[in-house]
């Protein structure tokens, strides 16, 4: 036997006792022989050990901006057997998961998809299969979405305008059209429910005048979908994507994408290819079927039960039964002008004197309930308190009002 192998017998002999030793209490004795059987082979690496025993999830209240709680419904859907990526009852699960797309969006747009990946991958979708380098495109900034967008197509190469307003406002109509007669783009990117500081912005005759400059409209609906109004078709949006997390109440990692012929007819007219070979739409396209050749998700399927109306409706008047408790609890909401609240979404003024992060975590240690911070421009100024789909009750916020309630008898004040 070479002095290699003893070292090495010796040096895994050294590793087992040391873990037998340190987990002999909390490993079973069926685990403790895997754990020996595993060791006496001829790997130098041992399994972990945290993987050899249960790993218990914490039950927590997913009330901040998102992802949400997933319900029974849901969960055991995606329990459900694995089916080949080719088989006929896949592409019926598509088909059916395109036309709870197109209800949800209010389209009738062929080209209408789901991706694999969060709200940014459907964000980088839609500006690289649509704007090529040295192209002009306008962003509108209100908050950390429009700043990541405008980000994405300087990376590409585009000559990247925007129209930037303060956390908490949005634009109007002529600021709009300005930029677009000034900078004539070939894409104009807009926020619906920017999450970062709690506003939806309108969107009526925003389509109308990007049509008018030749512009297509791109809309963010990630935080949004479900909860407020949004009419794709009649308003005039050219691609409109939105995340699985939100309202849909669906676990994080699809995009739901839609792109109208106009968008399609820039798209599959490029001069260049797109920088990214996944998310190129043309064979995304041939693979969903959206381009005329041969091609279920729950949550949508619940979002049809329950009916959009009713949808947009419980969102409203929860949020607007959580408002007033906020301010009951002499709170302040962050976007003054009520018009223009998220309803999925509220950003709440920290309160003088305290700590954005002490509050958080207390509720969370204390409450087992998820809230958050502020992102981006509003990081440090609010507290952002989600409640969609299935969140979205008023049982939801006397939870969360309880304990902010609490958090502020018993966090630290300061006397700043």
């Amino acid at each position: 036997m070479t002095q290699r192998t003893l070292l090495s017998r010796g040096a895994l002999l050294a590793q087992y006792i040391t873990l037998k030793s340190s987990l002999y209490a909390t490993i079973s004795p069926s685990l403790s022989q895997r754990l020996h059987r595993a060791m006496s082979s001829a790997t130098s690496i041992p399994p972990p050990a945290c993987l050899l025993k249960p790993y218990e999830v914490p039950h927590r209240y997913m009330f901040g901006p998102g992802p949400s709680d997933v319900p029974p419904r849901i969960l055991a859907a995606g329990g459900r057997p694995i089916i080949g990526h080719m088989h006929k009852e896949t592409f019926e699960i598509m088909e059916h998961i395109r036309q709870g797309i197109q209800y949800a969006f209010q389209t009738q747009n062929k080209m209408t998809i789901a991706m694999s990946g969060s709200g940014h991958t459907a964000m980088e979708c839609a500006i690289f299969n649509t704007v090529e380098p040295g192209e002009s495109v306008l962003m509108a900034v209100n908050g950390i979405w429009g700043e990541r967008a405008a980000e994405i197509a300087e990376r590409i190469g585009a000559k990247v305008n925007t129209i930037v307003t303060a956390p908490g406002c949005c634009f109007s109509n002529d600021e709009i059209e300005q930029a677009l007669a000034k900078h004539k783009p070939v894409l104009f990117f807009l926020t619906h429910g920017e999450s970062s500081t709690g506003v939806a912005h309108p969107v009526d005759g925003i389509g109308d005048l990007c049509h008018k400059y030749n512009c297509l409209f791109l809309v963010d609906s990630v935080a949004s979908l479900g909860g407020t109004p949004l009419y794709m078709d009649k308003q005039g949006i050219d691609i409109l994507y939105s995340g699985s997390q939100k309202v849909l109440n669906a676990p994080p990692g699809t995009a739901p994408i839609s792109f109208s012929e106009r968008a399609c007819n820039k798209m599959f007219n490029r001069k260049t290819k797109p920088v990214s070979y996944l998310l190129d739409m043309n064979w995304l396209a041939n693979y969903w079927g959206c381009d005329g050749k041969p091609t279920r998700m729950e949550s949508l399927a619940i979002l049809a039960e329950t009916g959009l109306e009713n949808s947009w409706k419980r969102h409203k008047e929860v949020a607007e039964y959580f408002h007033k408790g906020l301010e009951d609890l002499g709170l302040k909401l962050f976007v003054q002008d009520k018009n223009i609240r998220l309803p999925t979404v509220t950003t709440i003024v920290v309160p003088l004197g305290y700590d954005w992060k002490e509050i958080v975590a207390y509720v969370m240690k204390h409450h087992h309930i998820e809230i958050s911070g502020g992102l981006g421009p509003s990081a440090g100024m609010v507290l952002r308190v989600g409640l969609m789909g299935c969140n979205s009750t008023k049982a939801s916020v006397d939870m969360v009002l309880g304990a902010l309630g609490d958090t502020l008898k018993s966090c630290h004040k300061s006397k700043v």
